[in-house]
This record gives C-alpha cells, sequence and structure tokens, in this order.
C-alpha cells in the first residue's frame, strides 16, 4: 500500500499508471499523463489503441482496474458512482463520434439542455445556446427537431451543447468523425478557439493527426500504451511526461 500524492497545482487533470482492462481486454497498459488546467491534449492512435478507455477513465465514466485519476487535486477513482457523475455533470462535458441529442427537443433545446438541468433561467439557457449555434453555423436549425437535420448538423449542435455548458474540461472523443474535410476543420477550429477564450480545458481523441495542429501537446497510444509525447516545444514534451 501507498500514499496518495496530490498532482502538481497546475494540472488540471492527471493519470497514474491506469490499466483497464474493459470486458477482459487490455484496452489501457501503464498509462500516465498530465493535462495543465487551459490546456488543449490531443490524444492521436489508431481506432483500437485505447483513446476512448482513457477518455472514459479521465472523466470519471469508468473507473480503472489499477491506477489513480486525479481531477483539480481531487481523486475520482475513489469516488462512488453517484458521486462521479454528479462531478461530470458539474465539471465535464462530453463530445462522442456520434450525435446523441434527445428527438423531442428542437436544436436549441439541446444545446441549452445541460443548463437548463442546472437552473439556469431560460432565457439565459437559450441566449448561451443559440450563440454557440451561430459560431457553428446551425443557427438555422434552432427549431429544428434531430430527425429532421442531417447528421454534420446533429454532431454541431452536440459540440455547442458541450460549449454552452462552460466545462471545466471537455472531453472530446473523435468529435468530427462524421463531417467532411472541410467542416472538420472549422469544427476543430471553432471548438479549440472557443476553449482557449473561456480557459476551458480540452482532452481530444481522434485517429487524425490534423488533430494535433490545433492542441497545445499531443500523446500517441499504440496497444493501450504511451507511444511518445509530442508536438512544440521541449517544454509541452516534458510536461505530459510523468514518472510514476
Amino acid at each position: 500500500m501507498y500514499a496518495m500524492v496530490a498532482p502538481p497545482d497546475n494540472d488540471v487533470l492527471q493519470a497514474r499508471s491506469l490499466h483497464c482492462s474493459p470486458g477482459g481486454f487490455p484496452a489501457l497498459t501503464g498509462v500516465s499523463l498530465g493535462v495543465r488546467e487551459g490546456d488543449i491534449l490531443a490524444v492521436l492512435g489508431p481506432r483500437g489503441s485505447g483513446k476512448t478507455t482513457l477518455l472514459r477513465c479521465l472523466s470519471g465514466q469508468q473507473v480503472p482496474h489499477e491506477g489513480e485519476v486525479w481531477f483539480d487535486g481531487h481523486p475520482i477513482h475513489t469516488l462512488s458512482a453517484a458521486r462521479r457523475e454528479r462531478l461530470r455533470a458539474d465539471s465535464f462535458a462530453w463530445v462522442g463520434a456520434e450525435p446523441s441529442l434527445v428527438p423531442e427537443l428542437s436544436g436549441w433545446e439541446n444545446a441549452a439542455l445541460p443548463l437548463l438541468l442546472r437552473g439556469t433561467p431560460h432565457r439565459a439557457a437559450r441566449a448561451a445556446a443559440m450563440d454557440w449555434l451561430e459560431r457553428l453555423d446551425v443557427a438555422d436549425c434552432a427549431r429544428a427537431r434531430p430527425d429532421r437535420m442531417p447528421r454534420d448538423q446533429r454532431q454541431r449542435i452536440a459540440v455547442a451543447r458541450a460549449l454552452a455548458a462552460a466545462p471545466t474540461v471537455l472531453f472530446a472523443d473523435e468529435p468530427t468523425a462524421a463531417l467532411h474535410a472541410g467542416d472538420r476543420t472549422h469544427v476543430l477550429r471553432t471548438l479549440t478557439t472557443a476553449a482557449r477564450s473561456h480557459h476551458i480545458t480540452v482532452v481530444l481523441a481522434s485517429v487524425d493527426e490534423e488533430a494535433a495542429e490545433f492542441a497545445d501537446r499531443a500523446v500517441r497510444l499504440v496497444d493501450g500504451r504511451r507511444a511518445d509525447s509530442a508536438t512544440g516545444s521541449d517544454e509541452g514534451q516534458e510536461a505530459c511526461s510523468l514518472s510514476v
């Protein structure tokens, strides 16, 4: 047994020697990384490399079989399921490869849903949602139901929903998989620009190397292991390499 030690103050997220085998398959094997507050981290790798499992562990959706996950100086791998769910509602947002919109709600209602669930006044929630719908070029979908929209528009609304919630950390798991090349670039640029202007930390998983161009640094996974640290300066590489 050993005493847990809190991560450095400038790390909003830290993973230590994560091992995770959902369904008996070793998806993560000894993965460690740190994410500074306000940074955009790209997690790159081929399909099946463990990217989604890593994001699920970092966001508290999944508890690793071994290792630690810290958020804002507090361990989240030891929290109960109910407390992890509350943490996700209060501090995290998630965008997946599938839009996952509520079919009974209009575009703006879907984008405003996290705010409405928090008790934000209707007018303020709608204004925030419309702001992001306009930035993502889907304001004309504000009154439409998801079944009346093509997939790329539904995905933009899912991104707007995540940004409107003003999370501390936004987890984006292949958020542009449903988009064409030009749309992917626009959505990634909007997402990362918004994150920087609103001091939102982003963990972005992608098979596309282009994602690294929008990130402060990147890590690569191969067969559930860290392959390297990359992007930019030696300082950025050092910041993302932990000795555990």
